[in-house]
Order: structure tokens, then sequence, then C-alpha cells
């Protein structure tokens, strides 16, 4: 959860980790050992706030997939806020029901 709490880059391949921890498999094993390689690299990252840039000003961010989930077609959707440059809200969720159209 500290992952997801500082580091939005993380927040959806931390949540597939989080969707399979009652039948945990090799592959989710690996899947954690690329996250920490990610993260020894990427040390640097992180939020910024920064006085005098883009000062009160707010933006948000949206995007989702279509039936992005092979084993069962339901869709993962997010959302990204940031103000005065700094991020201050974020999520990426799978959809509890499928999708039957993108209309």
């Amino acid at each position: 959860m500290y992952l997801t709490s500082t580091r939005p880059d993380l927040m959806f391949a931390t949540s597939l980790i989080n969707r399979n921890m009652s039948n945990l498999a090799e592959l989710h094993l690996q899947v954690v050992t690329k996250i920490l390689r990610y993260l020894k690299g990427t040390t640097q990252y992180g939020i910024v706030y920064q006085k005098g840039s883009n000062e009160g000003e707010l933006e948000a961010y949206t995007d989702s997939d279509y039936a992005g989930d092979i084993n069962d077609n339901k869709s993962t959707n997010g959302y990204v806020f940031k103000f005065s440059s700094g991020t201050v809200a974020w999520t990426s969720k799978k959809q509890p029901i499928v999708s039957l159209s993108t209309t």
C-alpha cells in the first residue's frame, strides 16, 4: 500500500498483484521481482511539489481500456489529479462488471 501512496507509476502493476493474493502462482512472483527491479532503477522518481510551477492550476487525466482482462473481459480504468504540478490523487481499478459496448 505504501508504494501506491507514494509512486503513482506503480499503481497498475501493484493492483494486478493485489487481485491475485488469494491464488498466487510463480508468474506473480516474477511480476513482483520485476516491480522491485523497476523500483531499484527509479529511486529518483517520486511526487514533487514545486512553488511557482503551475501555481493554483488543477489538471485531471483519465483513461480506460475495453475488456482488457483476457480472463474475464472486464475493463480497467484510472485517473490522476494534479494541483500546482504535484500529483494529489490517483487510482487504477478493475471494473466489477463486464462492459458490453464502448458507447
